[in-house]
C-alpha cells in the first residue's frame, strides 16, 4: 500500500473512524472510493472489515483471499482474512492465514491465540496447545502487560486493573490479560472471583499453562479438589512435558487421599532422574502415610543425602515418632545447620527452624533433654517470628463463642439443620490421642475415616466473613441470623464437599480435624445429628508435646509455651461452655484413661456412637489405612504408655508454660 493513499480527502482514513460504531456508513463510504479508485487496498480491506462487523464474513472473504494474494506481505490483511474465515466456518483458510501472520509477526500474541483455537477446530489439538503456548512467549514481552504486571506487584491493584481495563477495550478475548486480572482478584483475597477470572483465562486459550497451574493452586487454596485434579490431568498431557506439573498433580492426588497415585507420580518422577530430593521427600511423605515405614526412611535419606541441608527431610526423618535418629545423624544435622546460618539467607530460615526441630528429637532420643530443649526452643522461637497469632483476640473470640451459644439460645434457634447422623467428629487439640480414636473407629465396620477435612473450617470462616464486612454487627447477631432452611442448606452443603472423600459404603465417616473444637456450637446448628468426639490429654502433657511438634500449617498458637498454655485454657474453658448448654452432646475421651483400660473406653464410645462393640476396635494396629498425621507410625502399634509423662523430662524449663496454664490446670491433672 502506498501512504499517501490513506492521508488524502476522501481516503479510507477518514471512513475508518466510522467502523466501530458505524460500520455500515464505513462500508458505504468504503465502496465510494472503490468505485473511484477500483482495487484500492486500504479501501478493499475498509470494506472487508465492515462487512464482518456486519455479520457478512462470507461475502468478506473471498475479497479479502484475493487481497491477500495481492498484498502478501501486510498483516492487516492477513488478520482480517484469518478473522473472516473463522467466523465463515473456513478454519483450514484461517490457519493458512494465521501461519503467515505468526510467521511474520511472531510477537503479537493475538495471533497466536486465534491460530491455537483454529488448530483445535481442525483436531489438531496438540498444534493448539503449542500455538497458544507461543502466544504466552508473545505477551511475555508485551509493554502494557509488563507495566500492568509491575503495578500490580508494587501493590498498585487498582492502576493495574485500570490499565487491564483499558485494554480489554480494545481486546475483549486476552489471555494473559485476564489470567492477570485473576491474579490481581487473588491478591484481594476475592477467591470467587480469582478463580472465575483464570478460568475464563483458560477457556480461551486452553494451551495457557500457566494459567492452568495458577487455577489448580487456587482451586487447591478454596479446597475445590475434584475440578483441581481435572485441571492437574490436563496440564500433566502438555506437550510441553514439566516435571512441574506431574507434581503439581501428584499434590492434588494427596489431598485427595489417593496415596497410591502420587507414590507412582513420585516413583516415575525418580526413575528418569533420582537426583531430585524434593521428591524424594515427597514419596517419603505418602510411603509414611502408607504405613511403609522401612521404604519412607530410605527416601528421607536419600533426600537428605541429595541436599545435606534440606531441613524438611531432616525433619521429615525425627517425625517418625517410633524411629530413633542415630550418632552419626547429630554431627551431619549440626553441620547442615552451620552451613546455613553461615549464609544467613532469608530463604534458609526454614531449613533451620526445621534442623533445630530435628536435632530437638535427636537429643532427646539420646536422653539429652537440656539440649533438646534448647534445640526445640530456637525452632520455635524463630518459626514463631515468622506466623502471626494474637492470643489475646483469639482468646476474645472463643469468649465471645461461649456467650453465643448458651442453653436459651440454643433453645431460642429451635430445630433445623440437615438430620444426617453421617459425620463423627473428631476434635480437640493437637497431639491430644484424636490420631488414636480415629485408627479404633475406622476399624469398625460401619465407619470410614478420611483425613483432616478442612469443609467445617471454610463454612466457618465463609459465614464470619459477613461480621467482617459489616452485614451483621457481630458474631451472635450472624449465627441468630440462620434460617431453619439457611441451616439445612449448610449441613447439606458440608456433607456434599465431604463426600468426595468417602471411598466406602460405610453408613458413618470422621472429619478429625482438631481445631474443630472451636466450631461445636455451628455444627450442632447445622448438623444437630452428627457425633462430637473431644479428645483430651493431661495439659502439661498435651501441650509440651505441640510445643516439640512443628506443624506443617494451621497451628500457630504451637511455637511459644505461654501461647499455647492460653490457647488450652481458651478450649477448655469452650468445651465447658457447651457441656453446659448441652449436656451429654459431645462424648469427651481422655487419652490417659485410653492407654489405662482401653476396652473399656472403646465400649463407652461406641455405646455413644450408638455402635455395638467389635473386637476389631482393639486391634487398631492392623488397620492398614492411610494416616497423614504426626501420630501415623504409633497408632500402627498396640497402645504403649511410654509418651504419657515425657513432659517430666523437661519440667525444669516449662516454667512459661505451667504460668499459662494456671494452677487449676496444671495441677488438676485432667480437667472435667
Amino acid at each position: 500500500m502506498r501512504a499517501g493513499d490513506s492521508v488524502r480527502t476522501g481516503s479510507p482514513s477518514g471512513a475508518a473512524p466510522l467502523l466501530q460504531e458505524h460500520p455500515a456508513e464505513a462500508l458505504a463510504a468504503a465502496e465510494a472510493i472503490l468505485r473511484e479508485r477500483p482495487g484500492l487496498p486500504p479501501a478493499e480491506l475498509l470494506a472487508c472489515q465492515a462487512l464482518r462487523r456486519l455479520g457478512r464474513a462470507e461475502a468478506a472473504l473471498p475479497r479479502l483471499a484475493q487481497l491477500a494474494h495481492r498484498e502478501p506481505r501486510v498483516p492487516a490483511v492477513l488478520w482480517e482474512l484469518a478473522q473472516a474465515a473463522s467466523e465463515a466456518g473456513e478454519t483450514e483458510q484461517a490457519i493458512a492465514a494465521l501461519e503467515k501472520l505468526t510467521q511474520r509477526q511472531p510477537g503479537v500474541a493475538s495471533g497466536w491465540f486465534l491460530l491455537g483455537a483454529e488448530l483445535r477446530n481442525a483436531g489438531r489439538a496438540e498444534q493448539g496447545w503449542r500455538a497458544d503456548l507461543s502466544g504466552v512467549h508473545a505477551a511475555s514481552r508485551d509493554p502494557e502487560l509488563l507495566k500492568a504486571a509491575m503495578a500490580m506487584n508494587e501493590g498498585q491493584l487498582d492502576e493495574s486493573e485500570a490499565m487491564l481495563a483499558a485494554r480489554f477495550a480494545r481486546q475483549p478475548a486476552d489471555p494473559p490479560a485476564q489470567r492477570l486480572l485473576g491474579e490481581i482478584a487473588w491478591r484481594r483475597g476475592d477467591m470467587g472471583e480469582a478463580i472465575a477470572q483464570v478460568r475464563t483465562a483458560i477457556e480461551q486459550a486452553p494451551g495457557y499453562d500457566l494459567a492452568r497451574d495458577f487455577l489448580i493452586r487456587l482451586l487447591l487454596q478454596s479446597n475445590m479438589l475434584a475440578e483441581a485434579l481435572e485441571q492437574a490431568d490436563i496440564l500433566a498431557a502438555s506437550p510441553l512435558q514439566s516435571p512441574g506439573y506431574h507434581l503439581l498433580r501428584a499434590s492434588v492426588l494427596v489431598r485427595l487421599g489417593d496415596q497410591q497415585a502420587a507414590r507412582e507420580v513420585y516413583e516415575r518422577l525418580l526413575a528418569q532422574d533420582p537426583a531430585q530430593p524434593q521428591v524424594w521427600q515427597n514419596l517419603g511423605h505418602v510411603l509414611k502415610t502408607l504405613g511403609r515405614q522401612t521404604e519412607a526412611v530410605h527416601a528421607y535419606r536419600q533426600a537428605v543425602t541429595h541436599q545435606p541441608t534440606m531441613g524438611e527431610a531432616w525433619w521429615s526423618l525425627a517425625n517418625l515418632k517410633t524411629v530413633k535418629l542415630g550418632t552419626e545423624d547429630r554431627p551431619a544435622m549440626l553441620q547442615a545447620l552451620a552451613a546455613l546460618e553461615a549464609e544467613s539467607a532469608v530463604e534458609a530460615e526454614e531449613d533451620v527452624f526445621h534442623l533445630h526441630f530435628s536435632l530437638g528429637k535427636a537429643f532427646e532420643d539420646a536422653g539429652d533433654y537440656a539440649a533438646s530443649f534448647r534445640h526445640y526452643e530456637q525452632g520455635n522461637r524463630l518459626r514463631r517470628s515468622m506466623v502471626l497469632h494474637d492470643a489475646a483476640a483469639f482468646s476474645a473470640e472463643v469468649a465471645a463463642t461461649a456467650q453465643t451459644f448458651t442453653a436459651p439460645f440454643i433453645a431460642a434457634m429451635g430445630d433445623g439443620g440437615c438430620p444426617a447422623r453421617d459425620p463423627v467428629f473428631i476434635l480437640g487439640l493437637p497431639r491430644s490421642g484424636s490420631t488414636l480414636v480415629e485408627q479404633i473407629l475406622d476399624s469398625h465396620s460401619q465407619i470410614e475415616g478420611t483425613m483432616e477435612l478442612p469443609e467445617m473450617m471454610i463454612i466457618a470462616s465463609r459465614l464470619q466473613s459477613r461480621v467482617d464486612e459489616g452485614e451483621f454487627p457481630d458474631f451472635r447477631a450472624m449465627v441468630a441470623a440462620l434460617t431453619p432452611a439457611d441451616r439445612l442448606r449448610l449441613g447439606e452443603e458440608y456433607l456434599d464437599r465431604t463426600r468426595i472423600h468417602r471411598r466406602t459404603d460405610k453408613p458413618r465417616f470422621i472429619d478429625k480435624m482438631p481445631n474443630n473444637w472451636q466450631h461445636v456450637g455451628l455444627i450442632r446448628l447445622i448438623l444437630p445429628n452428627a457425633a462430637i468426639v473431644d479428645t483430651r490429654r493431661h495439659p502439661m502433657s498435651c501441650c509440651f508435646s505441640g510445643w516439640k511438634q512443628h506443624f506443617a500449617r494451621g497451628q500457630t498458637f504451637s511455637y511459644d509455651l505461654a501461647d499455647i498454655g492460653r490457647y488450652y485454657r481458651d478450649y477448655v474453658s469452650l468445651m465447658a461452655a457447651y457441656d453446659a448448654a448441652a449436656p451429654g452432646a459431645v462424648h469427651r475421651v481422655h487419652y490417659e484413661a485410653m492407654v489405662a483400660d482401653t476396652e473399656a473406653e472403646v465400649r463407652r464410645l461406641l455405646a455413644y456412637l450408638g455402635l455395638e462393640f467389635e473386637p476389631a476396635c482393639l486391634e487398631f494396629y492392623k488397620n492398614d489405612r492411610a494416616v497423614r498425621t504426626a501420630s501415623s507410625e504409633q497408632v500402627r502399634q498396640p497402645i504403649f504408655r511410654d509418651g504419657v509423662e515425657q513432659w517430666k523430662n523437661y519440667e525444669a524449663w516449662l516454667g512459661s508454660l505451667k504460668d499459662a496454664l494456671g494452677p487449676d490446670l496444671t495441677n488438676a491433672g485432667l480437667p472435667t
